[in-house]
């Protein structure tokens, strides 16, 4: 411990002893070209206002650069902006505007390539292909920056934040519109997502591929194309997050495909299509989420196992539950049903008969949407109430043997 605090206070030491350079107009250097050339490890570089067309910057030092007054750079749509091939290096208050577009490379604003402990902080990134780009990064800080972009359709667009074979990221703070996913993980692990906004995606506000042991924690993820994905994933923890108002055919608040040993805990469903749409996906702990005004809860494919589902709110929702066979192997125990028409006579909280969610009109319109139609006629609800009674068509197993009478307090 003794030589990790020496070794840390020598690598303070170093950053706080570098010298200050700076750019623009009346200073030092006229271009971060050149500026970057004539610095050494551990120097400050500050950039002045102004608008910096120099085609792709290479950074291979450990320096912190640092916007004064938001400085652009410009990449004319033709340039990858900034690649940091620095341990330990910081970038700050810059704008990155117009970086290079390809059908077939990867062209980002901000790559951060096979580094550690870089941070990316306070910046704007304004019509970028890929915003901030890292692969074989570790331990790195993408922190407060916001990105947006322009785009139209998944084909000719690409992804604000996006992680690849990268470990133990933090992503915290940040707000990303206008892109293909907000923010894409594949095969990154060990990392945490906090307290950013994705909004207006085409595709995915999240989208998380072959990555394990991450974290995402009080997140928004609101009016994307598609919602969240999680895929091909084991041990991912997500909690307090608000999914909302994404509406369509194929839209979710959040798509769980072939995930496994995760939780979905104290986060907000609201206003989708689908809230949650299981597929492939086991021993999921699902516990004190709200579901409200959704119009699917949650879709539970039969090849689902071993999934808790318990002390959730289910109000306000269209339909509660749906799946696609008889077979039920995920259970539900403990969750508040607005729907729920029982009675509690010994007054434990708990109703005294079981409360069945799937709707057999859900059944009937997951076949056949022009049902909707009839949503709220008599037909329906009497079809419904029959069914509750006598159960035919319906799972037999899926049920809540100890529903709640009052919500849970989250």
């Amino acid at each position: 411990m003794k030589n990790q605090l020496t070794i840390l206070f020598l690598f303070i030491s170093v950053v706080s002893f570098g010298k200050t350079i700076t750019v623009g107009k009346g200073k030092q250097f006229a271009t971060v070209k050149q500026a970057i050339s004539h610095a050494s490890a551990g120097d400050t570089v500050l950039i002045d206002a102004g608008v910096y067309q120099e085609g792709q910057l290479v950074l291979e030092k450990r320096l912190v650069l640092k916007g004064v007054n938001s400085p652009v750079l410009d990449g004319e749509k033709k340039y990858e902006i900034l690649t940091i091939k620095a341990n330990g290096a910081v970038v700050e208050g810059m704008v990155f505007r117009n970086s290079g577009r390809s059908s077939y490379l990867d062209i980002a604003a901000v790559r951060i390539a096979d580094s550690r402990y870089v941070t990316v902080k306070n910046n704007r990134f304004e019509t970028t292909f890929f915003g901030i780009y890292s692969q074989h990064a570790t331990a790195c800080i993408i922190l407060g920056n916001k990105l947006s972009s322009d785009a139209k359709d998944e084909i000719n667009s690409a992804n604000g934040i996006h992680c690849w074979k990268s470990d133990s990221m933090r992503i915290e703070g940040n707000e990303i519109t206008g892109h293909r996913d907000g923010i894409y993980f594949e095969f990154v692990t060990n990392s945490f997502i906090k307290n950013n906004y994705s909004y207006e995606n085409v595709r995915y506000g999240i989208h998380f591929m072959f990555s394990n042991n991450d974290s995402y924690v009080n997140n928004t993820f609101k009016n994307n194309g598609a919602g969240v994905a999680v895929m091909y994933s084991n041990h991912i923890h997500m909690q307090q997050n608000v999914f909302a108002d994404n509406w369509g055919s194929a839209a979710y608040g959040i798509l769980l495909k072939d995930i496994s040993d995760g939780s979905i805990t104290g986060n907000t469903f609201q206003n989708n299509s689908v809230a949650v749409m299981m597929e492939g996906s086991s021993r999921l702990q699902i516990e004190k989420n709200k579901f409200t005004g959704n119009g699917w809860a949650m879709k539970i494919q039969a090849n689902c196992m071993d999934n808790i589902i318990t002390q959730n709110n289910f109000i306000s929702n269209s339909f509660d539950v749906a799946t696609n066979g008889e077979l039920v192997l995920s259970h539900f125990e403990k969750n508040y049903w607005d729907k729920y028409e029982g009675y509690d006579l010994n007054r434990n909280g708990i109703g005294d008969v079981p409360y069945r969610p799937v709707s057999l009109y859900a059944m009937i319109t997951e076949r056949n949407p022009a049902s909707m139609m009839l949503y709220r006629s008599f037909m329906a609800t009497l079809i419904d109430k029959i069914e509750k009674v006598v159960p035919v068509l319906t799972p037999v197993d899926l049920k809540d043997e100890t529903p709640l009478m009052k919500p849970v307090k989250l």
